[in-house]
């Protein structure tokens, strides 16, 4: 089980309708840029690059360079959210 504090980051993280919206993205998308994810969601790419920045410190999305482009992909915390997340609207 996990301590309070951190559920506390895996919620905080998360806690944005942008951070929500690049999670569903990446759920269907792995192995996307930031690049790929602000063409998609329609947004800024600074705007998209601090949420999956702040995405990957709160350990739901795990990112690797490959060259120059930084490939986000869920980590197993964020794919379990994002079925909450899923399920959630049918509770």
């Amino acid at each position: 089980m996990k301590t309070a504090e951190q559920l506390e980051r895996h919620f905080k993280g998360v806690a944005n309708h942008h951070r929500i919206d690049i999670l569903l993205l990446v759920f269907e998308n792995s192995d996307i840029t930031v690049d790929g994810i602000a063409e998609k969601l329609n947004k800024n790419f600074k705007t998209i690059s601090e949420h999956t920045r702040r995405l990957v410190q709160a350990g739901l999305l795990n990112k690797k360079y490959r060259g120059r482009n930084v490939i986000h992909s869920l980590s197993p915390y964020g794919k379990e959210l994002v079925k909450f997340i899923k399920t959630f609207p049918h509770s």
